[in-house]
């Protein structure tokens, strides 16, 4: 069996004297590992650090089978990410997210999503933003999703301002104002029709109430904890964009 595809390098362990195994995120099908051959050597190192987009060919006699890669190089930024803490963090955190999901079940448009993000690290304000939407894509697609769109009770679109802790639905200010202990922030930037970029507060928002779904539906049950990469980037963003 053969395939192709582009794909975003996760993470790398050793195996053996000179080779490696690789984990990457495909376009087309998601979450994938492969053995690579002298993978340790001077001229793949560069190449299988995480955050860089390649070329994969895996073969394997039977689907089931680890296989191999062949790996090219598409575009190598791993290292632009080492530049900021939030791009380190950022890699890290990402790639525990997919891990989530089920090896080699396709998410076409997370792949595209950590693309983008990949690109945008380095900026506190677009990385913040764009790595919480990353883990509400995450939730959604573990069957978990937020719906932000109109308030839970009324329909309402206008002035979304909490998100229930049983429901995930957003809330209107009325309507939520007998309850408002017991709720969850909605950050403007994440209410249906916000235009308004992220604040610090509101950035702080967004990383608790991510945080608490997570914790909620994924980890608990789960019974894992959550990369200790997410608290670095969550610190990262938060305190450049303080600096901004």
């Amino acid at each position: 069996m053969q395939w192709t595809d582009q794909a975003i390098i996760l993470g790398v362990r050793r195996h053996g004297e000179t080779s490696v195994v690789v984990e990457v995120m495909t376009r087309l099908r998601g979450r994938h590992l492969g053995l690579v051959r002298s993978g340790r050597s001077r001229a793949m190192q560069p190449v299988l650090q995480p955050g860089n987009e390649v070329e994969v060919t895996w073969r394997a006699r039977l689907d089931e089978h680890l296989g191999e890669f062949r790996i090219e190089p598409v575009r190598l930024r791993a290292a632009r990410l080492m530049e900021a803490a939030t791009s380190v963090y950022g890699v890290q955190a990402m790639g525990a997210l997919l891990r989530l999901l089920p090896e080699r079940d396709p998410h076409p448009h997370l792949y595209e999503s950590l693309d983008v993000i990949l690109e945008n690290l380095h900026d506190p304000r677009d990385a913040g933003e764009l790595f919480v939407r990353f883990e509400i894509a995450v939730l959604n697609d573990l069957g978990f999703g937020l719906n932000l769109a109109e308030c839970a009770a009324t329909g309402t679109k206008d002035d979304l301002v909490y998100v229930s802790p049983k429901s995930g639905r957003a809330v209107s200010r009325d309507a939520g104002a007998p309850y408002a202990d017991r709720m969850l922030a909605l950050p403007a930037f994440l209410a249906a029709g916000g235009s308004e970029a992220a604040s610090l507060e509101t950035l702080a928002q967004a990383f608790r109430l991510t945080d608490y779904f997570l914790h909620r539906h994924v980890y608990e049950p789960r019974g894992m904890a959550p990369s200790s990469a997410r608290d670095g980037f969550v610190q990262a963003a938060l305190k450049a964009l303080a600096r901004a």
